[in-house]
């Protein structure tokens, strides 16, 4: 595991779609493409203090941008999307 479970966590995905996966104790998080599922369980159950029971890993390629004449590509990342035992919550998500 990374040094700091903070660093396997880069950033909450907040959409309309994982907005509603909310209500079914599912969270997405932005990981580097180096995490493991196992990386990622350990740093949100030390972060949030919450019981995972699963967790879902997706390679999202970065798309083709363009800028007048100049093309250019946006980064990969890999997205998390974690299942979180029932009555459990992570409240600082849950008001976005």
């Amino acid at each position: 595991m990374a040094a700091n479970p903070r660093d396997v966590l880069i950033r909450p995905l907040i959409t309309e779609k994982t907005a509603a996966m909310m209500q079914d104790n599912r969270y997405s998080f932005e990981v580097p493409l180096t995490a493991n599922k196992v990386e990622i369980r350990q740093a949100v159950e030390a972060i949030f203090n919450v019981k995972v029971l699963s967790v879902n890993t997706i390679r999202v390629m970065g798309k083709m941008k363009r800028m007048g004449k100049h093309q250019g590509r946006r980064s990969d990342y890999k997205k998390a999307i974690v299942k979180l035992a029932p009555g459990q919550t992570i409240e600082i998500l849950e008001g976005m």
